[in-house]
């Protein structure tokens, strides 16, 4: 169907013969040789953004139909801020966001974003956000989001919230006295702006339709010390009309349903919203010409829908993911169905297609394809020509390197429960009598899927057969699977995971004497709190950025709006003593290796400076390494490297390999 071809945008590496620890760290753990992609309304052009030396995060552009090589148009090279996202406004400008961390006074940590846009040839900076008042009366964290890139009839402008922040009067006229969340007509060549929608102290979010219309606002309830409650409230207008109204009582099969919107449909007039359906979560359609039955668009009986697949300048809802062993899609348009069909067919070792960007008459597409031994690679298409072309590998270091197949698997609980995970065994190996690791997710809300995934293919390139559970308590399998969640049930949740160790030593996969346990965030938590209640079972652990304490999860987010959920998803019992690892440092067998940033929003670092501590006080073998002005996810290459080699010494070391 494609005819193919490929230009040269970025190096590869040759196939890797076998390499040192160091060389593994490096490779395995630079940042993703692209971190975002945009194609521009004509297709013409490309940006994406690169990590640079350290640090740094570099916009790239690159004209695909005129040539000229390509070109740098802007960097970042603030620790404590990632450039994040890029978007073409125009063929000429473009748009982009940094997300950032801020300490206020008391110590309490300030996640911020800001909004910039540039010429393609890096000239005419200006940005998006107006300049902090000495009168405001706080500080503003959110410097805005695209609400929609292209409005009809107004070139080069876009919808983009704006945070009001209410100002001190004293000795002034012109103080600012609005607050809440409001819509911006942007002009990205000129930063002129006009009001379109008058701030909403209450206002959470709005969405746009895919024609650019506005067409929701939803409001969020609150106490009296500024918490959020579970309270909301949608209010619609018609497309082109000023006025809201609200959304009334809305049914399914005539059955009163609560619903969560993500995105508007502007053929249907309908919003696209998630509710859960027979214990699953579905997709159904909600009307908003004043009807209120809504239509059951997308369900299953076995999981939840997992995401929406979407495509274009205005992300169009196209489909609609489920993730049972490997993600599948079902998509709603059959020309896109029938192409990612024959993309399959043309790649069949990348079988994860990702329509990454479109041009705006959507006849060319950015395609990211992958697979679990493959990192990925960034192509175009073109409709017109059906020509393939490759443009980027996602992974430079990675290029030709042979990886482990991940294969997906279920055993037993102790109670007879089959838990599904993936196993993934070193290349070439016979899968037998190896060092293994155990590997739980973070979240817990969350789960593994058949893919890449760096940590994985680092821990298999050094020997080691890896096991990632989805143990009870994990998203994406239904609300009996999720339960009480893995804090308030973390005993189902830790013994699941305990339950793959001991799966693996009895399939004769695991050698028991060398077999550890690895994690991240909730991962970290599962793998400390392992040794809590089966000391004797893993030989060593390593816990990153680890929930150690739940009474401090809840105690940390009484600065933040968000208190009530955290309260809520943790609950109150004996469980929250026995359930926090830093309170039995003394039980622990293994040796513990601890890594945390010092900018951790999601998990304060005192979780794993306490922890190191109570180890330490306890007679216990503790390594802890703390990253500077680095957050939950340590993105940093160099951070990355450090912590895949101390690793990969500390697992030698401890299981005698």
């Amino acid at each position: 169907m494609f005819a193919a071809a490929a230009i040269a945008l970025v190096g590869v590496c040759a196939p890797a013969a076998a390499s040192e620890p160091s060389d593994e760290a490096k490779r395995f753990g630079a940042r993703s040789s692209v971190l975002d992609v945009s194609l521009s309304p004509s297709g013409s052009k490309l940006a994406w953004i690169a990590p640079g030396p350290g640090h740094t995060e570099v916009l790239y552009v690159i004209d695909l139909e005129h040539g000229g090589g390509v070109s740098q148009v802007s960097y970042n090279d603030e620790i404590q801020a990632d450039l994040g996202r890029c978007d073409w406004a125009t063929d000429k400008r473009i748009v982009c966001e940094v997300y950032g961390m801020a300490r206020r006074s008391d110590g309490v940590l300030l996640p911020y974003t800001r909004m910039f846009a540039l010429s393609d040839d890096g000239t005419d900076p200006i940005g998006l956000n107006e300049r902090r008042s000495s009168r405001a009366l706080g500080f503003n964290q959110d410097g805005g989001d695209i609400v929609a890139l292209d409005v009809d009839g107004e070139e080069g402008q876009l919808l983009l919230t704006r945070n009001y922040i209410e100002e001190r009067t004293t000795g002034t006229r012109l103080a600012n006295s609005k607050e809440g969340l409001g819509v911006d007509l942007f002009d990205v060549q000129t930063g002129r702006r006009k009001v379109q929608v008058q701030p909403d102290k209450g206002a959470s979010y709005y969405l746009a339709d895919d024609d650019g219309n506005l067409r929701l606002k939803v409001r969020r309830g609150s106490d009296g010390s500024g918490r959020l409650t579970d309270e909301r409230t949608f209010m619609v207008r018609d497309p082109g009309g000023n006025s809201w109204r609200r959304l009334e009582d809305i049914s399914l099969n005539g059955q009163p349903v609560s619903f969560s919107p993500v995105a508007v449909d502007a053929v249907s007039n309908s919003l696209f919203a998630y509710t859960s359906l027979g214990g699953y979560r579905a997709l159904i359609g909600v009307p908003l010409d004043g009807g209120n039955e809504a239509r059951l668009i997308a369900a299953r009986n076995d999981v939840d829908v997992d995401g929406l697949i979407r495509i274009g300048r205005q992300r169009r809802v196209v489909g609609v993911s489920y993730a049972t062993e490997k993600r599948s899609v079902e998509y709603f348009d059959q020309e896109l169905a029938a192409l990612a069909k024959a993309l399959g067919k043309a790649l069949p070792t990348q079988p994860l297609i990702n329509f990454a960007g479109a041009s705006a008459d959507e006849s060319k597409f950015v395609i990211i394809a992958s697979s679990d031994t493959d990192p990925g690679t960034v192509y175009l298409f073109d409709k017109t020509s059906q020509n393939l072309e490759m443009l980027l590998a996602m992974r430079d270091p990675l290029v030709g390197r042979a990886m482990g197949e991940m294969r997906p698997v279920s055993y037993p609980a102790g109670d007879g429960t089959q838990i599904p995970g993936y196993l993934t065994l070193p290349s070439g190996s016979d899968g037998t009598n190896l060092p293994a690791i155990v590997l739980p997710h973070g979240g817990p809300a969350a789960r593994d899927y058949w893919g890449f995934d760096w940590v994985v293919q680092f821990l298999t390139a050094r020997g080691y057969a890896v096991l990632q559970p989805n143990y009870r308590g994990s998203a994406g399998y239904g609300e009996a699977w999720f339960g009480r969640n893995g804090y308030q049930a973390w005993d189902v949740a830790i013994s699941d995971v305990n339950d793959a160790g001991r799966w693996l030593v009895s399939q004769g996969i695991a050698d028991p004497e060398k077999m550890a346990i690895v994690g991240w965030s909730y991962g970290g938590y599962a793998a400390l709190q392992s040794q809590v209640v089966a000391p004797e079972l893993y030989k060593a652990v390593v816990a990153i950025a680890p929930v150690t304490d739940l009474e401090y999860l809840r105690s940390d987010a009484r600065a933040y709006t968000n208190f009530r959920f955290r309260d809520g998803q943790l609950g109150r019992g004996p469980h929250i003593a026995a359930g926090s690892p830093r309170r039995h440092a003394e039980r622990f067998v293994a040796p513990v290796a601890l890594f945390h940033g010092s900018l951790d929003i999601n998990v304060d670092v005192r979780h794993s400076r306490d922890m190191s501590n109570a180890l330490e006080n306890a007679g216990k073998q503790v390594t802890y390494t703390e990253f500077e002005d680095l957050q939950h996810g340590l993105r940093d290459s160099n951070a990355r490297r450090e912590m895949l080699g101390s690793i990969d010494e500390f697992l030698n070391e401890s299981l005698a390999r």
